[in-house]
């Protein structure tokens, strides 16, 4: 790993161009496009390269989600989140009355117009992403890490197929291109699904990455090659400078940066409230098992919507997981939330050899509108964020690095960021 040899030091103070703190797959995706660009750059973590919730995620490239997390009707499902825990969108009891404010926000967004405007920009940020990734992975020559073997999403029944079709409407307005199957062109695609699977929904050009954690530190030796360096380092406080902004360390010293990029995921708006900017982003605690290389014979990654979870293929083993709890960054793992998918999993796929797995929990930040922040801080144009992508960090990383790229050197940007500005809240 490259030595930190862009920065200056005078004492315990530490002076470089751009700093970025989270070395997860969006600071990872920044420090790639913005060594690309020229700039010297310094990446800070806690623990390492896609250490964390970048590390254990379904490996998904899903840029045909564009639908918000908020739907029409939303609130009425709040009891049984409360009181189904293994269900597959819970909320901690002990943590329900500091996600109040979260939950308004979250109904507010679930109206017809917060969900019309939320899906039209999120299906513009995923062609972006779908653009930016690939040539990025291009670049950094890491292709063979992507697989195109598309995504099979599973119903039980024709009316629950019915019950989603105008979410998949939506997706066909957006471009999206997708298939209905059944019968022998259903099992074609995944052999021995458990019969309650009747029909499918198959998105062919979805892509998975070969491993998130190895696709991350694969995209990190490139911004290596290309001059980036690392730091591990707890941030305790940051605050804007007449020049750019200054970070403090845990163990006192402290930095100095022209330009600043906070990109922490979900301990993003710890940091941004420090500059003023009250973030609502809570927690999506996305739990999994991976199984060893061998468990199953597993095509490509299987959705199964009325579970809320998937079954990912990767190099590296199989991958049972998803859902989503609601229970901030604090209260302990609920593990038992892990074991019953790899239970419904066994059942859907009978020939699945769920025995030696490891199980994992990751912190997804997730804004009400579903939307990602990203912009100037309110305290310095020389403080950009980029986090609160939820579950889609990876999807939208190369994205959101060209993005910050071009507000960082003040251009004209890709898209409008005024739809994910943190001052939209």
């Amino acid at each position: 790993m490259a030595s930190v040899d862009n920065v200056n030091v005078d004492g315990n103070q530490k002076h470089s161009e751009v700093i970025i703190i989270g070395a997860g797959i969006v600071g990872i995706a920044a420090a790639a496009v913005l060594s690309e660009a020229g700039h010297s750059v310094l990446v800070l973590d806690r623990t390492g390269i896609c250490e964390e919730t970048s590390s254990g995620n379904a490996a998904a490239l899903a840029f045909s989600e564009i639908l918000p997390l908020a739907s029409k009707g939303v609130m009425k499902k709040v009891p049984g989140w409360l009181l189904d825990p293994l269900g597959p969108f819970a909320i901690r009891p002990s943590y329900a009355f500091k996600l109040l404010p979260w939950l308004y926000r979250f109904w507010r967004a679930s109206s017809a117009d917060a969900l019309r405007n939320s899906t039209q920009v999120q299906g513009q940020m995923m062609q972006l992403a779908e653009k930016e990734m690939l040539a990025l992975a291009e670049r950094a020559g890491i292709t063979d890490m992507i697989h195109h073997e598309g995504n099979l999403e599973l119903y039980e029944s024709e009316a629950e197929l019915q019950a989603a079709m105008s979410g998949w409407e939506a997706k066909k307005q957006a471009g999206i291109d997708f298939k209905v199957v059944r019968g022998a062109e259903l099992a074609a695609l995944q052999p021995g699904l458990d019969p309650r699977f009747v029909v499918g929904c198959f998105v062919p050009k979805w892509k998975n990455v070969s491993d998130p954690k190895l696709y991350g530190q694969a995209l990190w030796a490139y911004a290596e090659k290309l001059g980036a360096c690392y730091q591990q380092a707890a941030v305790s406080a940051i605050a804007h400078a007449p020049v750019g902004a200054e970070i403090r360390l845990a163990n006192g010293d402290v930095l100095h940066s022209k330009k600043l990029i906070i990109a922490a995921g979900a301990w993003s708006h710890h940091l941004s409230a420090q500059l003023g900017d009250a973030v609502p982003l809570e927690t999506e605690r996305g739990y999994n098992t991976t199984l060893p290389v061998g468990a199953g014979d597993i095509r490509r990654q299987l959705t199964f919507p009325g579970h809320a979870f998937v079954i990912t293929p990767l190099t590296t083993g199989v991958r049972v997981g998803g859902a989503v709890e609601l229970g901030g960054l604090t209260l302990p793992p609920n593990y038992a939330r892990s074991e019953a998918m790899l239970k419904k999993a066994k059942q859907f796929l009978p020939q699945l050899k769920t025995e030696g797995g490891r199980q994992w929990m990751g912190y997804r930040p997730s804004t009400p509108d579903t939307l990602p922040v990203i912009g100037y801080s309110s305290a310095s144009d020389n403080i950009i964020y980029a986090f609160g992508h939820g579950h889609l960090g990876l999807t939208q990383s190369a994205a959101t690095a060209r993005l910050v790229t071009q507000l960082l050197n003040n251009q004209t940007t890709a898209l409008p960021v005024s739809a994910f500005s943190p001052k939209r809240f």
